[in-house]
């Protein structure tokens, strides 16, 4: 109901928000925003350090992980470790982090976290009691439901894999051997919910939510791998590399990676709802607004027609794919109101942007031996610490 962002100064906030007044007179990666980056500024680190974060924290997955690796690029000798738990935004201090909407990891990790790392990483530090007993990444290992030890995040010894698209909704580490693509319509007027529920907030359920309902949709692509023969453990980072192109001249690119369940998963899976069988969790998902696919400090509009490389970073990620399971993504252009829509028409500043300025487009991803659209991960082998 709200139309074009450029309503909301004059029928809600009237220019009283000094927060909205700087994303609207900044709408890109310019000196304003970089001045306040802090990552430069992670330097000379004197205390002992623990950077904790939460696999489906919504508000803030990039900046725990790019912050210890800034401090242990920038400050050798400093100790400084990496808690990773399945928890939402301040799910460790807050939650006893038992559960995320339908999914459950079997124990009370926020408790465990509180207990067993917090408390004796600050009687150690500040007290001199004893040892912290704390690896160099203690991460929750979504899927297989445990904690991992490594000396090292990523881990050492990770495996390079990729997963292609091709025809048939199907995804296959082999390269596409012959020229396809796959293209719905876009419409922002019919955008694509985050989420089935109804809230007048952003659900934090969303991030392990069904992905049934947004498969269903004709402007969302779905590809999945074949029943998975053995256990598949992704840690490390994710990258998609979407070779697209669009009839409009801006897109945005929502990519999702899921876990589907086998349709005769027992229904204690979840505590409440209908049974697990089939449920597609979603593990991770990312947007990417297309015109900063070349800098985020200088956009650039699309050519209509004209393929054009598009990386999304979905950050990192610990999870096993269990044996009987399957590997799926969802690539679409919409993801409202969690990301505001794209107009789809290229305009200096989307803040500003008219009514008349959201358009319908095509969307078409590639799957070409010379144009391959892919997903880049590394792979835990079987049994590594």
């Amino acid at each position: 109901d709200l139309g074009p962002l450029k309503n909301v100064n004059e029928r809600h906030f009237k220019g009283q928000k000094p927060m909205w007044q700087e994303m609207v007179e900044h709408p890109n990666y310019d000196e304003h925003w970089q001045a306040r980056n802090i990552l430069p500024h992670l330097k000379k680190v004197a205390p002992a350090v623990m950077v904790v974060g939460g696999w489906f924290d919504a508000e803030d997955l990039y900046g725990p992980l790019q912050i210890y690796r800034r401090i242990e690029e920038n400050n050798p000798g400093v100790f400084n470790c990496l808690v990773m738990g399945p928890w939402r935004h301040g799910g460790w201090s807050r939650s006893d982090g038992e559960e995320m909407g339908n999914i459950r990891f079997g124990s009370k990790t926020g408790v465990t976290f509180r207990e067993e790392m917090e408390r004796t990483f600050f009687r150690h530090f500040l007290k001199d009691e004893g040892e912290h007993g704390l690896a160099e990444a203690n991460v929750f290992e979504t899927g297989n439901n445990c904690w991992r030890r490594f000396d090292a995040w990523p881990p050492r010894g990770l495996r390079a894999s990729v997963l292609h698209l091709h025809g048939g909704g199907r995804l296959s580490p082999k390269p596409p051997a012959e020229a396809g693509s796959d293209d719905f319509v876009s419409d922002p007027a019919k955008p694509v919910p985050y989420t089935e529920a109804f809230s007048t907030r952003m659900t934090t359920e969303y991030m392990t939510d069904d992905q049934r309902f947004a498969g269903r949709r004709p402007d969302v692509l779905v590809y999945q791998t074949d029943v998975l023969a053995e256990d598949l453990t992704l840690a490390g980072p994710i990258t998609a590399h979407l070779h697209v192109s669009t009839t409009g001249t801006d897109a945005d690119w929502i990519v999702k990676v899921i876990d589907v369940f086998p349709n005769d998963n027992p229904p204690e899976t979840r505590r409440n709802g209908p049974p697990a069988a089939g449920y597609q969790m979603m593990v991770r998902s990312e947007a990417f607004r297309g015109r900063f696919r070349h800098s985020y400090s200088k956009p650039e509009p699309f050519i209509p027609g004209e393929p054009s490389l598009v990386k999304v970073p979905l950050q990192d990620v610990l999870h096993t794919f269990k044996k009987g399971h399957r590997l799926m993504i969802h690539v679409q252009s919409t993801w409202f109101p969690l990301v505001d829509r794209n107009p789809q028409k290229y305009v200096e500043n989307i803040f500003r942007a008219e009514a008349t300025d959201f358009i319908k487009a095509t969307h078409t991803v590639y799957r070409t031996p010379k144009l391959p659209t892919r997903l880049e991960f590394t792979v835990l082998p079987a049994g590594k610490e």
